[in-house]
Formats: structure tokens, C-alpha cells, sequence
């Protein structure tokens, strides 16, 4: 069974004291085409959770495990989840949702791992149920999540790339969308959000051009308590409502392929 590389998300004795930020800045971007070297699981099930979520999965003996529970899996997916402010809005609103965030940059996703291990020491109890990984989620997605597997999957103020010939690094595209519709459940949305006009009339696009999704009513928007978090929990989107700028929203959600 793969071993995650989260191994100091265990949280016995550390410190309660926040990470600082600039410890932990990178570039803005990284190239998702390029290669990376980190571990990745061949399949989901070769995951070991009990590291980054060991309150959901306490350590038992052999005689006191009897296999009836079934494993507790994650059900919401912040992809490229920058420093975690999603992750940490949502924690207290679903405290027995599991819930991963994907980002690609190394120094940041050091930054989400201590801040969650602070938060935890800081608030016993508490923001157990969220956890990050450094990987690649335009390849890898497939490798983390079963088919129908999330709730959930988020995208909040990704890469525009503005080049044309760029636009295949963009992490909404139909092809992409093919993998996020196999680990979300029927039923299960997807939440967009830029401050980029052209991107996101083209995540939009890409959204109502697939088969397996359709729009969200407003009225189901306006009464989903994640919808708010959207614009508000990151850096990037508090930065944007810092400087009066809009945000182009697009929340679909995932239907069978009969309808």
C-alpha cells in the first residue's frame, strides 16, 4: 500500500503558532504538462488516509477491527486549492465530510500542511477532516478518486492562460471534464469561479457543451451556504473583492447519462 507523503500530518505536540506565508511563497503558476516527481497512487485504494486524517481513522488492534465499518472516503475536491482558504471555510460547515485539497506547487502545499496541523492543535476537534496532496490533478485525478466517489469538486480562480496556445493547460476543458464527471456521483456539482471574463465564459462553455452536466438554479444557489465561500475564503478572491473587480460564476451539476 502506498505511503502518503503527508507523514507529518500526524499532529501529537506540535505547535498551535500559524505558518507565515512569505516562509512558504512560490511562483504564481506551475506548468501542469510538465512532469513532476512526487508519489502517486496507481489506484485510489492505494491511498493510506490514516495520515492525513488520523481522527477518522484511529488506529485499532486486530482483535477490535472486525471489517464491518467500511473506510470513510473523500467526498469534496478543492483542485488546485492554493492555500487552503476553502478547505479551512468549509471544515466547520461539514465536519463529517472528508475533504482534499490538490495543489501542485511544493512550498505551497507545505504551506496548507502546517496551517491545517496549527489549526488542529489550536482548535481540538477540529479541522480534522481536511487534508492537502502535492499532485497533478489534470493527470492524476482517476488515480485519487473511485468512479462517483465526490460530492463535490471545486475550481476557484484558476490559471486563465491567456495565450491560445495555452489554452490546453487550462484545467476545465471537455476532455478534463470526461474524468470530473467519473468521480463525482450523479447529483454530485462542480463549482467555477474566475475574475478572468474570457475564461469564464470558456469554463462555462465547456460546462454546457458536456452531456454529463447541466446548470444549477439560481434559486439553489442562493440557498447553498458554499456558494458564498467561493468569492470570499481564497487569497485570490479576497484579493479581487479588495480591488472592486467582478467574478464570473458557473455551478453545474452532474446528471446520468439517461437525462
Amino acid at each position: 500500500m502506498l505511503k502518503s507523503d503527508n507523514n507529518n500530518m500526524q499532529h501529537n505536540g506540535r505547535s498551535a503558532r500559524l505558518p507565515r506565508k512569505r516562509f512558504y511563497r512560490a511562483r504564481a503558476h506551475s506548468n501542469p504538462l510538465s512532469d513532476s516527481h512526487f508519489p502517486i497512487p496507481i489506484i485510489p485504494a492505494d491511498m493510506d488516509y490514516s495520515q492525513h486524517f488520523p481522527y477518522f481513522f484511529p488506529s485499532r488492534s486486530s482483535d477490535d477491527d472486525d471489517g464491518s465499518a467500511p473506510p470513510r472516503k473523500i467526498r469534496f475536491a478543492d483542485i488546485g486549492c492554493g492555500f487552503g482558504g476553502l478547505l479551512v471555510g468549509l471544515s466547520p460547515l461539514f465536519p463529517d465530510t472528508l475533504m482534499i485539497g490538490m495543489e501542485l506547487r511544493d512550498k505551497v502545499t507545505e504551506y496548507v500542511k502546517e496551517r491545517i496541523l496549527a489549526l488542529r492543535a489550536a482548535n481540538p476537534g477540529q479541522y480534522e477532516n481536511i487534508s492537502v496532496v502535492r499532485t497533478n490533478s489534470m493527470k492524476y485525478v482517476p488515480n485519487y478518486f473511485e468512479k462517483g466517489q465526490l460530492s463535490k469538486m471545486f475550481f476557484l480562480f484558476p490559471d486563465p492562460h491567456f495565450k491560445e496556445k495555452n489554452h490546453r493547460r487550462r484545467v476545465i476543458s471537455l476532455q478534463l471534464l470526461d474524468e470530473y464527471a467519473y468521480a463525482l456521483e450523479v447529483g454530485g456539482i462542480i463549482y467555477t469561479i474566475t475574475d478572468v471574463d474570457e475564461l469564464g465564459d470558456w469554463m462555462r462553455s465547456c460546462l454546457e457543451d458536456h452531456p454529463l452536466f447541466e446548470a444549477v438554479p439560481e434559486e439553489e444557489l442562493e440557498a447553498d451556504p458554499v456558494v458564498r465561500l467561493l468569492s470570499s475564503a481564497t487569497e485570490e478572491g479576497q484579493k479581487v473583492a479588495r480591488n472592486g473587480g467582478q467574478t464570473f460564476r458557473a455551478v453545474y451539476r452532474r446528471i446520468s447519462e439517461k437525462e
